[in-house]
């Protein structure tokens, strides 16, 4: 276990860190009169466990190797849902273990799968923890995909080991120094988007905690209704523009303050992320005119595309009575995701970008067998190792899904309910398909064995599998 006394260093900071981002909704408890010991006991167990993490193991080893850094990741997001869930279960609301940790699974991983019912009935600080958790989910996953994961040779932040001849160790050295810059963006898009909600109509806690699922791609809200409930054309422009925001990749930002104007029109994956918006759009209009005029709404359509296209999960229209061919449409957006480095999850557009090349490439060796054809993206060449991760990603992201959507299917769920689940987990993306876990209904039925499930495929999908997986190999820990 000494070999390991860096991971819980670790793990002790991050549940210090959670545990002072317990007392926030204390504050909210004082304001809105809604006096329990709640988060005050939650933040002193989660302090307290920590403390006892980062005292035992201050002689820890300042450098991760490559086991260390496998089970940090997983470990650190286990945890923090683990914890995450104290504050539901010493709630006067009577949470289960389950649905507590579902529901701080659902947080952290920015899904926006939610057990509560009844929304508008909760105290403030329970819907200010939701929020807080998936706002820190978000710059969590950016911070880590950026400084950690290309380490680890997982994720999508392989891609700037190809993608520009300046890779994010030269743009700025040091993890830290990226680390400081992504926090500053990050949040500062955040007091952007809540400054934003509140001159267009919200309240001010309204603003404050829908900028930071926005900005998180998560799309937890304080009401059943979602962003629907304010039924306001200006607000859903907002929310469309920072989800958005959200979903480019974040070292996109760095490149911008660091002298490159044009990134956000030169790169290729922001390009495509926008056509494939675009052209979603086109197609679903399109349907809609052609087979039920009545359905036509250019406002729900923009909105519901670009929010689950993105992972965000926020609603402003029942879409699943708008016909098969439109659910067909958001399960397959669901899978595709937004950009690597982002907030957003699933396969994302760089890999299904890479895959199409790929696959051109081969009908061309086809049609000319002596023909040399060497696969690039962004004008930068891609080695076969790539290419092989990318593949093997999207056949296991493929193969997991159908895990899923069986074993759903197995715990006595619809054939609807089991493949939209799958894909709402394993995609992060927080509504399902359905009456049951459609957009105006929520995971609260679902049995428990579900609900396990459900949130094995949430941290499967944010860690982007790999991160996962190899743990379970014995030949990882023997190297």
């Amino acid at each position: 276990m000494s070999n390991y006394k860096t991971v819980f260093f670790t793990l002790g900071i991050l549940q210090i860190v959670l545990g002072i981002f317990m007392l926030v909704p204390v504050i909210i408890q004082f304001i809105y009169n809604e006096l329990d010991s709640s988060f005050f006991g939650a933040s002193i167990v989660t302090v307290i466990f920590g403390t006892l993490f980062f005292l035992s193991n201050l002689d820890h080893n300042k450098k991760l190797n490559l086991q260390q850094a496998f089970l940090l990741t997983s470990l650190s997001w286990l945890s923090i849902a683990i914890f995450g869930s104290l504050p539901f279960i010493f709630s006067n609301i009577e949470f289960s273990f389950t649905n507590a940790f579902f529901e701080s699974m659902s947080g952290i991983t920015t899904t926006g799968s939610t057990i509560i019912p009844n929304l508008e009935n909760m105290p403030k600080s329970i819907l200010l923890w939701r929020a807080l958790l998936q706002w820190l989910g978000g710059i969590g996953i950016i911070v880590m995909a950026i400084t950690l994961m290309p380490i680890m040779n997982v994720g999508g932040m392989q891609l700037f080991k190809i993608s520009n001849n300046d890779s994010s160790e030269k743009i700025l050295p040091k993890s830290k120094e990226i680390a400081l810059r992504l926090i500053y963006i990050y949040s500062f898009l955040t007091i952007l988007c809540a400054f934003s909600y509140k001159i267009l109509g919200m309240n001010f806690f309204d603003s404050v905690t829908h900028s930071m699922t926005t900005i998180a791609t998560g799309g937890f809200s304080n009401y059943n209704e979602s962003i629907g409930f304010f039924n306001n054309f200006y607000i859903e422009i907002s929310a469309m523009i920072f989800i958005i925001l959200g979903s480019l990749p974040f070292i996109a930002y760095i490149k911008f303050l660091s002298g490159n104007k044009s990134i956000f029109i030169s790169d290729i994956q922001i390009k495509t992320f926008l056509k494939i918006i675009f052209i979603s759009i086109i197609i679903l209009s399109l349907y809609l005119i052609i087979n039920d005029s009545s359905q036509i709404n250019l406002r729900s359509i923009f909105f519901n595309v670009i929010s689950i296209l993105t992972g965000t999960g926020y609603v402003n229209a029942q879409f699943d009575s708008w016909g098969s061919f439109p659910i067909i449409l958001f399960l397959g957006l669901m899978f595709i995701g937004g950009c690597a480095g982002s907030t957003t999850c699933g396969i994302k557009i760089f890999r299904i970008q890479i895959l199409y090349s790929f696959i051109s490439n081969q009908i061309k060796k086809i049609i000319y067998p002596k023909g040399i054809f060497v696969l690039k993206y962004n004008q930068n060449a891609v080695d076969n190792k790539f290419i092989a991760s990318i593949i093997s990603f999207i056949y296991m992201y493929l193969i997991i899904f159908f895990i899923i959507s069986a074993l759903l299917s197995l715990s006595g769920l619809d054939f609807i309910t089991s493949i939209s689940g799958a894909a709402t987990s394993i995609s992060n993306v927080g509504p399902g398909l359905g009456s049951i876990i459609g957009p105006n209904g929520n995971f609260s039925s679902l049995p428990d064995i579900s609900k396990w499930i459900l949130s094995m495929g949430m941290i499967l999908g944010r860690l982007e599998l790999f991160a996962i997986l190899v743990l379970f190999l014995p030949s990882f820990w023997k190297n």
